[in-house]
């Protein structure tokens, strides 16, 4: 329980570190390594909580698709990075006061949802137990391959066929025949020489 413990902040304080380095760092490319930084410290945080299938999704969609994506966009636009102290300072004030404002909301919302614990005057009651560790479970991962590899095989490989043929026709419509000389042999040229 303690390196579980010390694994959560690790994580959170990683996570929190990057989010707001996302927003201060000027260069873009900088910016997106910052995300894709975030990303995993997301996806560590979400295997301490035991959903495994959530995060090993954020990792292949978010870090594998969209971040790169990002990266890719931003090396092709060659963005000039600017120095705007001035446009930092003009929109402090109002920055503030909006973070000031979702700040309250979100503290109310916490106070007026969330109980405090019943149990913290009586210390003799005081007890905990964890029912999911006395269930025989398995993990999102297992449950998620028997059911698509028992019920869902036909449906499984149809859409992997699909996605064969999704990839063999591109490669197909970018193949540039013009460039390529195909070598023939011409027997009546060289008979005659």
């Amino acid at each position: 329980m303690f390196f579980d413990t010390i694994l959560f902040y690790f994580f959170s304080g990683i996570l929190l570190f990057s989010s707001l380095m996302i927003i201060v760092v000027k260069n873009a490319i900088y910016s997106i390594l910052f995300l894709v930084l975030s990303f995993v410290m997301a996806t560590g945080l979400l295997f301490l909580l035991e959903s495994e299938f959530i995060s090993l999704i954020f990792i292949v969609i978010y870090v594998g698709a969209i971040a790169v994506l990002f990266l890719f966009v931003i090396m092709m636009l060659n963005i000039k990075v600017t120095n705007s102290v001035k446009d930092l300072l003009k929109y402090f004030p109002i920055g503030n006061f909006l973070g000031f404002v979702f700040l309250i909301e979100i503290l109310l919302i916490i106070f007026e949802s969330f109980n405090t614990n019943p149990y913290k005057n009586n210390f003799l009651f005081n007890f905990y137990t964890n029912w999911f560790e006395k269930i025989d479970s398995i993990s999102d991962i297992e449950s998620l391959g028997q059911i698509l590899y028992t019920y869902y095989v036909p449906q499984f490989l149809i859409a992997g066929i699909i996605l064969l043929i999704a990839v063999i026709g591109s490669v197909i419509l970018t193949l540039s025949h013009k460039n390529v000389k195909i070598k023939k042999q011409d027997t009546f040229r060289q008979v005659s020489r």
